[in-house]
């Protein structure tokens, strides 16, 4: 693992660090803040998935985090997106390919061989991460925004053994039933729609729910509600009576402005439950 900066941030370090991927393939950066707390001891961790055209920077920098992260103690881990760099396999469009991942294994061509952020996600960055930081590997939570509050709530609901704690900002709640996952989903695993009900959080809201309760903020004037279709995860919560905070929050767009409205709720959120 390489060192690419690390600067002292509200009494702990924010640092950025690149490892070469047996996953993907290639070498990933990835951000991790770590704590004041964590010089006496292991401390719990939340991981932040990002959406699409983000790097690990974009939270790093403008979700305003890290104060009430080390206020309450806890690690955050900012993974990147995808794959990157010279050979991944690309597309013009900014929401396929490159940046944009969507927290899968793919399986089709020409995605198959690097394109398997869910593994890097749940098993290696995972791995590395325990290994290599002073958390907690039994108290991690996670969240994320967008594309990457898609991931956070399949992940969770796909590993709640993993994950103990569980929140999302303007997740993609429908991507089987959305622009922002049809296209997607069909590039990555194929045309079998059966494939995708495991990377849908309402499908899996059906079909498993989360053992425990979960918060959701998305705002009212997000300029994409009709691709994010909220409305689905919250009648799936709903009929299978999930315990659940699910908020819509007045005036708000998809911005990282209401991110960082509501950052300091998901911190304490989460230090509650871990």
């Amino acid at each position: 693992m390489e060192i690419l900066s690390e600067d002292r941030c509200f009494g702990g370090v924010q640092g950025v660090y690149r490892h070469d991927s047996e996953t993907v393939g290639v070498p990933m950066t990835f951000a991790v803040y770590m704590p004041p707390q964590a010089a006496q001891g292991p401390v719990p961790v939340l991981w932040y998935l990002s959406g699409l055209t983000c790097t690990h920077e974009n939270a790093m920098i403008k979700a305003g985090a890290q104060g009430w992260a080390a206020e309450r103690g806890l690690a955050l881990v900012f993974p990147d997106t995808s794959p990157r760099g010279e050979g991944v396999a690309d597309d013009a469009a900014y929401d396929l390919g490159q940046g944009a991942g969507f927290y899968v294994d793919a399986t089709q061509a020409p995605w198959a061989p690097q394109f398997r952020m869910y593994s890097y996600v749940t098993c290696e960055l995972q791995a590395l991460v325990t290994r290599e930081f002073a958390v907690e590997s039994g108290r991690q939570g996670i969240t994320g925004h967008s594309m990457g509050g898609h991931g956070a709530l399949t992940l969770a609901m796909r590993h709640p053994d993993l994950y103990r704690s569980l929140s999302a900002f303007a997740p993609i709640c429908l991507p089987s039933g959305s622009d922002w996952g049809r296209k997607q989903l069909g590039a990555y695993l194929g045309p079998d729609e059966d494939a995708w009900r495991a990377h849908d959080a309402t499908m899996l809201m059906r079909d498993r729910g989360w053992p425990r309760d979960l918060l959701i903020d998305q705002g009212t004037e997000d300029q994409f509600l009709d691709l994010l279709k909220p409305e689905a995860l919250a009648a799936a919560i709903a009929t299978r009576r999930q315990p659940a905070t699910f908020r819509m929050q007045a005036g708000c767009n998809h911005s990282y402005w209401f991110v960082a409205s509501f950052m300091r709720d998901h911190m304490n959120w989460h230090a509650d439950r871990l």
